[in-house]
């Protein structure tokens, strides 16, 4: 049998195993670090909202200005 016929026939119960052994050897990050990690994510998220609001009130400025020449 070649290596991945032998992983494919691996047992359920010896894979919740191997599962339960690999997230014991995962360093898990604090409470505090979790926290701090989910409101930088968040400000991110709102500077970047604002960034792409300007920059499309300005270009909508700018079409609006440039097809207005016409007039």
């Amino acid at each position: 049998m070649t290596e991945r016929q032998m992983a494919s026939k691996t047992n359920p119960i010896t894979f919740l195993q191997q599962v339960r052994a690999e997230t014991a050897k995962v360093t898990w990050p604090t409470r505090r670090e979790t926290v701090i990690s989910t409101i930088m994510v968040v400000i991110m998220a709102f500077l970047a909202a604002a960034f792409f609001f300007l920059a499309d009130q300005l270009m909508a400025y700018g079409v609006e200005f440039i097809l207005g020449l016409g007039r």
